[in-house]
């Protein structure tokens, strides 16, 4: 299975790019995944909902230029579908299953996903109702998928390989 992040912006923390990397790096005996970064939009903090929009949809365009037509894609988004990790499990075995080999999660910017990147989505994906930093999201979306394909295989995920 050939699973792609894209992410909106750059990550500049550098725990989070330590917990990404380790997970990447485990995540390599199950897939292969990559992490795309697209591009933020540059904005001024005061925006109105024009602007926002605007941003919003330069973000989407880049992020969609980065989804293979092909792909499976899974918007994150406040508003998807919230789901444990044994039905996330389930969802990509599923997926697998039935000849998905490319999945796209998409994690958009501070703003969220454009209307064009939330149509172009299979699915919509929450986390959570609560909000989090999209680069957080990136470290909390590799574990999920890690988590998943462990639970699939039937090892024992909460516990290190």
């Amino acid at each position: 299975m050939n699973i792609s992040i894209v992410t909106v912006g750059k990550l500049k923390e550098k725990y989070l790019k330590q917990g990404i990397e380790e997970y990447l790096k485990r995540l390599g005996g199950y897939a292969k995944v990559e992490v795309i970064e697209v591009a933020d939009e540059k904005a001024p903090e005061e925006l109105s909902e024009i602007e926002m929009e605007q941003v919003k949809q330069k973000e989407g365009e880049r992020i969609l230029a980065k989804v293979s037509q092909d792909a499976h894609v899974i918007a994150l988004a406040i508003n998807g579908k919230q789901k444990s990790s044994e039905e996330l499990a389930q969802n990509l075995d599923k997926l697998a299953t039935y000849g998905k080999s490319k999945i796209a999660f998409i994690i958009g910017g501070s703003l969220g996903l454009s209307d064009q990147v939330l149509t172009r989505a299979n699915e919509h994906l929450s986390f959570s109702k609560m909000t989090f930093p999209h680069q957080l999201m990136r470290l909390i979306l590799v574990e999920q998928i890690y988590r998943a394909f462990r639970i699939n295989r039937g090892d024992a995920y909460h516990t290190k390989p």
